[in-house]
């Protein structure tokens, strides 16, 4: 990865990023709505709130709320940038991380006790699929040392490989899939907030934030959600044009697996999404762990 080819990944990622994110939200809603026998919103509906947000001024608790809102979409559209510019991906996971810790500041400021039972759970959320997304980068260094013949946690490594890495990494995907309901806040893993009004009233992490806060807060699970399918992509793809679209294909249809998921399950207790996590987690990884090993 080059500083251009980071540049441009930056300013692609900053642009594109709520662009396909906002619609990927809208499309969300009206299979949503259908799946509950109604008609839904239009597509661009997402904007639409995002553009009334902006318009409204903030009502904080606390000065820096904000600003800590606006680092949390900083370091999650830096992340990013590495990712898609093919850059190491413990880093992506680490950027992310500090991007999370802002959020929660940023809910912990407000002294809400609504928002500081939010902020709770989005720590309990990160202790259950951070262990999954570490070990995900490992098992991505060890797979590519017999693909490749040398180890790497380099994204960009995919496009050199001559088969997906979900041939190496089968189970591994399958724990992604699983904490993947976590990081894009669907149904039954929806502890701190959720983005339908399905679940709660008041909006947990987020109940203290308004106006252009609010909207940031929209923003950056746009950003988030094209980042994520970024991830799934990662174990579709490889150094063919075919691999591209059928990575593609493979996004398109886990996010619609993840929405089928978020309108058929209830919300379940922190302490059994915790527990099945590491167990799903330690299960696949271990297992898979083996197959390289054996296999390859």
């Amino acid at each position: 990865m080059t500083i251009i080819s980071f540049v441009v990944a930056f300013v692609a990622f900053a642009v594109l990023a709520p662009l396909i994110g906002g619609v990927i939200a809208g499309a969300d809603r009206i299979v949503t709505a259908r799946l509950q026998g109604r008609v839904g919103p239009p597509i661009l509906q997402p904007f639409y709130d995002v553009k009334k947000l902006l318009a409204k001024d903030d009502s904080v608790t606390h000065s820096f709320q904000g600003f800590y809102v606006f680092l949390s979409m900083v370091f999650t559209v830096l992340a990013g940038a590495f990712f898609f510019a093919g850059g190491n991906f413990l880093l992506v996971i680490f950027i992310l991380m500090l991007a999370t810790l802002f959020f929660i500041i940023a809910a912990y400021s407000t002294r809400s006790p609504f928002a500081e039972i939010g902020a709770e759970r989005e720590i309990i959320q990160v202790m259950a699929y951070e262990p999954m997304v570490i070990l995900m980068a490992v098992t991505f260094y060890m797979a590519t040392i017999p693909m490749l013949g040398e180890g790497t946690f380099n994204v960009g490594a995919v496009f050199a490989l001559d088969r997906p890495l979900i041939v190496a990494l089968p189970f591994v995907f399958i724990g992604l899939l699983f904490i993947l309901t976590i990081k894009l806040r669907k149904s039954p893993f929806d502890l701190s907030y959720s983005h339908h009004a399905h679940t709660e009233l008041v909006k947990g992490i987020s109940t203290e934030m308004t106006g252009r806060t609010l909207a940031i807060v929209e923003i950056i699970h746009w950003y988030e959600t094209v980042l994520f399918l970024g991830w799934v992509g990662l174990f579709l793809v490889w150094g063919s044009w075919i691999g591209v679209v059928v990575a593609i294909v493979g996004m398109i249809l886990v996010y619609l697996l993840e929405v089928f998921i978020d309108n058929n399950f209830a919300r379940v207790k922190w302490q059994f999404m915790l527990a099945s996590s590491w167990i799903v987690t330690l299960v696949c990884v271990a297992i898979n762990m083996v197959l390289i090993q054996v296999i390859f």
